[in-house]
């Protein structure tokens, strides 16, 4: 890796080949204020030349604006780019500030072609499944997105926050590609029951926000203080308040093993990550986000720093440390269903 460009792990036995760090590009139009479309731009050409090729988004994040973002920089480099997006919120027309839990068949019918009409992209490379409605038998959802692949629409299928058993009842369907869930040194929810299950089938572990949403970088401390209003973080518990005082004071242990290794926080916090790959024996791809080129440079270097094993020792108990929940409502993800 003499350029500096990463390696591959594959999604799934039969997914597809990706580099081991993927893209988070909710950022770039939703959810983290203000943006440099310019910048952003630049972001997405700067990781495909350090080997990113997993790019993530969803039909939610900016009501679409994200995926239209994206389109352009996607046809660029169709041949070298996975596509990953998804489906399950319904902003209802009445209120766009909502978000419904929807996985009935045809409002995922309806859903995958306004993705392929704003990606404008003949088919999918990997559609998730975003979040589960407990409504909707998941043999019932999967079962839908099994036949938009045999339609052509789709090539791969992933699942986004669901349970082990959840998932196994789903993989019995369809084959899974990948598991999308939140894993960081700050939330290590999934560890007990999703990651042993995602390992038993053959499925890649995609990890979200495995740099805690920014707070693990010390980018910010105090959400309400250092954040625009603008920003979803302000509504997190664990970023508000007395929780965010008390979590700021657990930077202080990366911190010192970023100092042994001459790095940032926020590349302790990605090199971690990259090592359960090899601790739980399965594929893990972080999805860090971010809108600037340098950024990526940074969390990409990542990929080539190993923790010893004290250092791993180290920041082993800092999750259990962590004041406050990732979620105000842990009701739609994994664990607040387990």
């Amino acid at each position: 890796m003499t350029d500096g460009r990463i390696t591959t792990a594959k999604l799934g036995d039969d997914g597809p080949e990706v580099g081991v760090q993927g893209l988070g590009c909710m950022g770039m139009s939703f959810g983290y204020g203000p943006a440099d479309a310019d910048a952003s731009r630049a972001t997405l050409e700067r990781a495909l030349e350090l080997g990113v090729t997993l790019y993530d988004t969803a039909d939610a994040y900016g009501a679409g604006e994200n995926e239209r973002f994206l389109s352009p920089f996607f046809k660029a480099h169709r041949d070298e780019v996975v596509i990953a997006t998804k489906f399950s919120l319904s902003i209802p027309p009445d209120d766009p500030t909502r978000r419904v839990i929807r996985n009935d068949p045809p409002y995922i019918r309806e859903a995958v072609e306004a993705s392929l009409k704003r990606l404008d992209v003949d088919v999918i490379d990997l559609y998730y499944m975003h979040r589960r409605d407990v409504n909707v038998p998941i043999e019932e959802t999967v079962g839908t997105m099994a036949d938009l692949v045999r339609e052509g629409k789709v090539k791969h299928l992933g699942l986004s926050e669901v349970t082990a058993d959840e998932l196994r009842a789903a993989h019995a369907v369809h084959p899974i590609a990948a598991v999308q869930s939140e894993w960081s040194l700050f939330s290590r929810d999934i560890e007990p029951k999703v990651v042993p299950a995602v390992r038993d089938l053959g499925v890649a572990l995609v990890a979200y926000s495995p740099l805690g949403r920014g707070f693990l970088t010390g980018s910010f401390t105090h959400a309400d203080q250092d954040l625009t209003p603008g920003d979803f973080r302000r509504q997190q518990p664990r970023f508000t308040g007395d929780n965010a005082t008390a979590n700021a004071t657990l930077l202080g242990l990366i911190r010192s093993v970023a100092d042994a290794h001459d790095a940032s926080l926020g590349q302790i916090a990605l090199a971690w990550a990259h090592q359960q790959a090899t601790i739980h024996d399965l594929p893990v791809i972080p999805i860090p986000g971010t809108r600037k080129p340098s950024r990526v440079e940074e969390n990409t270097a990542a990929t080539r720093i190993v923790l010893t094993d004290e250092q791993l020792d180290l920041l082993d108990g800092i999750a259990a440390q962590v004041a406050g929940n990732r979620y105000a409502d842990m009701a739609f993800t994994s664990a607040g269903r387990e």
